[in-house]
């Protein structure tokens, strides 16, 4: 059993983590990763937070979170995991089924727990920002971080719509 804590007990950006279950690359589609954004835009009008940056993968998710509150992580990760996949399991049945018919409707969609890692310092913010958006390309999913449509690299090096508002908190 993990007995990390996580400290949510003062104004920090949050650097989360957290993955589809079993690691299956059920957000390889477009649609289901839009379906994340919407979830996600959902969640920081809800809470009133900011997204700092993020970068959806074909397995996994990272996203940089400052919540106005403390004590509300918890609240807003589950919020965002449990809407998005209700939302795209409906979308798979609907428009995709045989993409993932060995992932049995009992079986979760994401796995239950998450990292985070709290940053306190602009130095920090700046390397896991970066850490994120290098993502597809260490994967070779691309050759320049902007390239990547599920990332937030596009707004910060390009200017461009991805989705969420982007907002930098140091």
């Amino acid at each position: 059993m993990d007995k990390r804590r996580i400290i949510d007990d003062a104004l920090y950006t949050h650097f989360v983590t957290f993955s589809v279950s079993q690691r299956r690359k059920l957000l390889d589609h477009d649609h289901p990763k839009r379906i994340l954004l919407g979830v996600l835009n959902h969640q920081l009008q809800s809470f009133a937070a900011k997204c700092v940056g993020f970068v959806i993968m074909p397995e996994h998710v990272h996203a940089l979170i400052w919540l106005p509150e403390t004590g509300q992580l918890l609240r807003f990760l589950h919020g965002w995991k449990r809407m998005s996949s209700f939302t795209i399991r409906q979308w798979y049945r609907e428009h995709a089924p045989n993409y993932c018919e060995e992932f049995g409707e009992g079986e979760r969609f994401w796995n239950p727990k998450y990292y985070a890692f709290e940053v306190d310092n602009e130095a920090k913010l700046e390397e896991k920002l970066v850490y994120i958006h290098l993502n597809p390309v260490r994967r070779d999913l691309v050759g320049r971080p902007e390239e990547w449509q599920w990332s937030s690299a596009r707004w910060y090096i390009a200017g461009r719509s991805v989705g969420v508002p982007i907002e930098w908190v140091c």
